[in-house]
Protein backbone atom coordinates (compact mmCIF):
# COMPACT_ATOMS: atom_id res chain seq x y z
CA UNK A 1 0.00 0.00 0.00
CA UNK A 2 1.56 3.47 -1.37
CA UNK A 3 2.50 6.23 1.60
CA UNK A 4 1.62 9.53 1.28
CA UNK A 5 5.17 10.13 0.61
CA UNK A 6 5.16 8.18 -2.48
CA UNK A 7 2.60 10.47 -3.88
CA UNK A 8 4.86 13.60 -3.82
CA UNK A 9 6.47 14.92 -6.54
CA UNK A 10 5.70 16.68 -10.20
CA UNK A 11 3.43 14.30 -12.05
CA UNK A 12 2.44 15.11 -15.90
CA UNK A 13 -1.11 14.31 -16.77
CA UNK A 14 -0.84 11.79 -19.97
CA UNK A 15 -4.68 10.61 -20.13
CA UNK A 16 -8.00 12.38 -19.08
CA UNK A 17 -11.20 10.73 -19.31
CA UNK A 18 -14.71 11.81 -19.11
CA UNK A 19 -13.32 14.99 -17.45
CA UNK A 20 -15.86 17.30 -19.95
CA UNK A 21 -18.79 15.36 -18.64
CA UNK A 22 -16.85 15.95 -14.74
CA UNK A 23 -17.44 19.72 -15.63
CA UNK A 24 -20.72 19.19 -16.97
CA UNK A 25 -21.79 17.84 -13.95
CA UNK A 26 -20.36 20.93 -11.94
CA UNK A 27 -22.27 23.41 -13.50
CA UNK A 28 -19.24 24.80 -15.90
CA UNK A 29 -19.91 26.45 -19.17
CA UNK A 30 -19.09 25.53 -22.78
CA UNK A 31 -16.47 28.36 -22.73
CA UNK A 32 -14.42 27.18 -19.34
CA UNK A 33 -15.57 23.42 -20.42
CA UNK A 34 -13.15 23.93 -23.95
CA UNK A 35 -10.03 26.05 -21.52
CA UNK A 36 -10.35 22.82 -19.51
CA UNK A 37 -10.22 20.35 -22.00
CA UNK A 38 -6.87 22.03 -23.69
CA UNK A 39 -4.93 21.95 -20.55
CA UNK A 40 -2.48 19.73 -20.26
CA UNK A 41 -1.88 20.55 -16.18
CA UNK A 42 1.28 19.05 -13.58
CA UNK A 43 0.19 18.63 -10.30
CA UNK A 44 2.71 18.78 -7.87
CA UNK A 45 2.19 17.29 -4.66
CA UNK A 46 4.29 18.02 -1.41
CA UNK A 47 3.90 17.20 2.21
CA UNK A 48 5.72 16.68 5.55
CA UNK A 49 3.45 14.04 6.66
CA UNK A 50 0.78 16.01 8.16
CA UNK A 51 0.46 19.30 6.25
CA UNK A 52 -0.31 18.62 2.37
CA UNK A 53 -0.01 20.90 -0.38
CA UNK A 54 -1.48 20.43 -4.05
CA UNK A 55 -0.65 22.47 -6.91
CA UNK A 56 -2.19 22.55 -10.56
CA UNK A 57 -0.49 23.56 -13.40
CA UNK A 58 -1.25 24.65 -16.59
CA UNK A 59 -0.16 27.61 -19.10
CA UNK A 60 -4.32 28.57 -18.44
CA UNK A 61 -4.33 28.37 -15.31
CA UNK A 62 -2.61 27.38 -11.78
CA UNK A 63 -4.67 26.59 -8.52
CA UNK A 64 -3.49 25.38 -5.34
CA UNK A 65 -4.11 24.55 -2.12
CA UNK A 66 -2.51 23.84 1.35
CA UNK A 67 -3.84 21.90 4.51
CA UNK A 68 -3.80 19.93 7.23
CA UNK A 69 -4.60 16.00 6.90
CA UNK A 70 -8.26 15.39 8.61
CA UNK A 71 -9.15 19.53 8.70
CA UNK A 72 -11.64 21.33 6.72
CA UNK A 73 -10.54 24.15 5.12
CA UNK A 74 -12.10 26.79 2.20
CA UNK A 75 -10.86 25.95 -1.09
CA UNK A 76 -11.42 28.15 -3.75
CA UNK A 77 -11.68 25.26 -7.22
CA UNK A 78 -10.44 26.16 -10.60
CA UNK A 79 -13.64 26.79 -12.02
CA UNK A 80 -14.11 29.11 -9.10
CA UNK A 81 -16.59 27.14 -6.50
CA UNK A 82 -15.68 28.11 -2.66
CA UNK A 83 -15.75 24.79 -1.23
CA UNK A 84 -15.70 23.59 2.63
CA UNK A 85 -12.86 20.75 1.78
CA UNK A 86 -11.19 18.09 3.95
CA UNK A 87 -8.58 15.93 2.62
CA UNK A 88 -7.35 12.15 4.58
CA UNK A 89 -5.21 9.67 3.75
CA UNK A 90 -7.16 6.48 3.90
CA UNK A 91 -6.31 2.86 2.25
CA UNK A 92 -3.46 4.11 0.26
CA UNK A 93 -4.60 7.01 -1.55
CA UNK A 94 -5.12 10.88 -0.76
CA UNK A 95 -9.26 11.51 -0.90
CA UNK A 96 -10.59 15.18 -0.90
CA UNK A 97 -14.09 15.44 -0.33
CA UNK A 98 -15.41 19.26 -0.96
CA UNK A 99 -19.21 20.13 0.07
CA UNK A 100 -20.81 23.15 -1.63
CA UNK A 101 -23.88 24.43 -1.95
CA UNK A 102 -25.69 21.32 -1.15
CA UNK A 103 -23.46 19.35 -3.38
CA UNK A 104 -20.16 17.12 -2.94
CA UNK A 105 -17.55 15.27 -4.55
CA UNK A 106 -14.58 12.94 -3.53
CA UNK A 107 -11.31 13.44 -5.68
CA UNK A 108 -9.41 10.58 -4.83
CA UNK A 109 -5.23 10.67 -5.83
CA UNK A 110 -3.88 7.03 -5.90
CA UNK A 111 -0.93 5.23 -7.10
CA UNK A 112 -1.82 2.70 -9.92
CA UNK A 113 1.48 1.04 -11.77
CA UNK A 114 3.70 3.97 -11.02
CA UNK A 115 0.67 6.68 -12.49
CA UNK A 116 -0.86 8.76 -9.96
CA UNK A 117 -4.57 7.91 -10.89
CA UNK A 118 -6.92 10.74 -10.09
CA UNK A 119 -10.95 10.00 -9.47
CA UNK A 120 -13.41 11.74 -8.28
CA UNK A 121 -15.57 8.19 -7.89
CA UNK A 122 -19.03 10.41 -7.26
CA UNK A 123 -20.47 13.22 -7.39
CA UNK A 124 -23.60 13.78 -5.53
CA UNK A 125 -26.49 16.63 -5.89
CA UNK A 126 -29.48 16.16 -3.44
CA UNK A 127 -31.48 14.67 -6.87
CA UNK A 128 -28.27 12.25 -8.14
CA UNK A 129 -25.59 10.32 -7.85
CA UNK A 130 -22.99 9.61 -10.96
CA UNK A 131 -20.23 7.27 -10.19
CA UNK A 132 -16.71 7.50 -12.14
CA UNK A 133 -16.80 10.35 -14.43
CA UNK A 134 -13.09 11.18 -14.24
CA UNK A 135 -10.36 9.44 -15.16
CA UNK A 136 -6.88 11.27 -15.27
CA UNK A 137 -3.38 9.49 -15.13
CA UNK A 138 0.03 11.14 -14.45
CA UNK A 139 3.13 9.94 -14.81
CA UNK A 140 6.28 11.49 -12.86
CA UNK A 141 8.66 13.00 -14.99
CA UNK A 142 12.08 11.01 -14.84
CA UNK A 143 15.05 12.90 -12.86
CA UNK A 144 12.02 14.27 -10.69
CA UNK A 145 10.95 13.41 -7.13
Amino acid sequence: MASIQQLVGRWRLVESKGFDEYMKELGVGMALRKMGAMAKPDCVITSDGTHLTVKTESTLKTTQFSCNLGEKFEETTADGRKTQTVCNFVNGALVQHQEWDGKESTITRRLEGGKLVVTPPWFKTHQHLSPGLLVCMFILPEGTS
